[in-house]
């Protein structure tokens, strides 16, 4: 009997995506399989096909998807067919030495949780299957959408957790180069954890209009002034109590070395290393010789079931509406314009939200 087929979202070859016919998969004793409703585009899903990444042809793409539970694993409990889910961007097994750390993006190894697209299939198709069920897919409230749910899933997900990691005192002083979606996130981070002074750097006017909407309280356009010496205007020479890097470029991570206050944080959640392999620039002086006190992080979001809970109830409080970052909508027959448009980053897009349920 042939199996039923659907359509998935796959690599081709460098920069070349297309829609590609393939069997609806079943569920392992630990997964699910998920009707997909919505999806979006991370700008590290167009890294990964310009060449950051090996991955094999026609993999399916994608990390941002949510939907309803089609079928079950037999080990699967808490989780039953019907039931609308999400389904994190990072997927760690639960009992590795890493997930039990707390350290769930590094699971197996380094960088090992984010297993879509690199380890498995992606989920910017009509199903995918969800592994690990048990630790991972998680019930979305009635009172969220698929729209709110999709942010949780990475973005929104990876700013907040930048600015946990960035230790950005009460009252404190941070700055956040970029604000892209990751960015942007990381702002509306550091006004949920109190910070006194908020500032961030955006080129586009759309971004800094919306970088203020989220909290920003000083935007500065890096192309009329060296922001270092801006932020230092702004907060004394001394710096910031935090800085958070949120581009993946080597003169912004400089940049947020030299910053950052002796005794200060910085986090790197910028993609460094997509465009090239070079090491990155630790600023000695800036580094006080090496006994500034000054922490560097690098991180991906540690996301399992119970930080998109709790992404959740912020949504559902009303304390967060990350939906503004959408600036485009497509339905699934669209999705290779939705993905050149992310590429080329043309019509001012931010995010795309893409439905499935056109034409079902």
């Amino acid at each position: 009997m042939a199996s039923e087929l659907m359509r998935a979202l796959v690599f081709i070859d460098t920069d070349q995506v297309g829609i590609r016919e393939k069997p609806i998969p079943e569920p392992g004793p630990g997964e699910v399989v998920v009707r997909t409703t919505a999806s979006s585009i991370c700008t590290s899903d167009i890294h990964t096909i310009s060449g950051a990444m090996a991955i094999p042809l026609d993999r399916t793409l994608g990390h941002e998807s949510v939907g309803v539970v089609h079928r079950t694993g037999s080990e699967v409990t808490g989780i039953r067919e019907g039931q609308r889910v999400a389904v994190g961007g990072v997927t760690g097994c639960g009992w590795c030495e890493y997930c039990q750390r707390g350290f769930v993006a590094q699971c197996g190894g380094m960088v090992g949780g984010y297993k879509w697209t690199t380890q498995r299939e992606g989920n910017l198709s009509e199903y995918f299957v969800a592994p690990d069920a048990n630790f991972n897919v998680v019930p979305i409230p009635d009172d969220i959408t698929d729209e709110q749910a999709l942010y949780a899933t990475d973005v929104l997900a990876t700013g907040v957790s930048a600015a946990e990691l960035a230790r950005i005192p009460y009252g404190g002083t941070v700055a956040i180069f970029a604000q892209g979606s990751i960015g942007l996130c990381a702002t509306i981070g550091a006004r949920l954890l109190g910070a006194g002074l908020i500032i961030t750097t955006a080129t586009r006017p759309e971004r800094a209009a919306l970088s203020r909407r989220f909290g920003a309280d000083v935007v500065l356009d890096p192309r009329r002034g060296e922001p270092v010496e801006q932020i230092r205007a702004a907060v004394g020479s001394h710096g910031v109590d935090s800085a958070i890097e949120a581009l993946g470029t080597p003169e912004t991570f400089e940049a947020a070395i030299r910053v950052t206050k002796p005794g200060g944080t910085i986090v790197n959640t910028g993609y460094q290393g997509w465009a090239n392999q070079e090491p990155l620039p630790v600023p000695i002086i800036s580094f006080g010789m090496g006994m500034g006190d000054k922490t560097i992080r690098g991180m991906m979001a540690p996301i399992n079931g119970d930080r998109l809970t709790r992404l959740f109830r912020l949504m559902q409080t009303g304390r967060v509406d990350p939906t503004p970052l959408t600036t485009h909508r497509f339905g699934f027959d669209d999705v290779e314009h939705a993905f050149e448009l992310m590429r080329t980053k043309a019509g001012n897009i931010i995010k795309p939200y893409i439905s499935y349920e056109e034409g079902r």
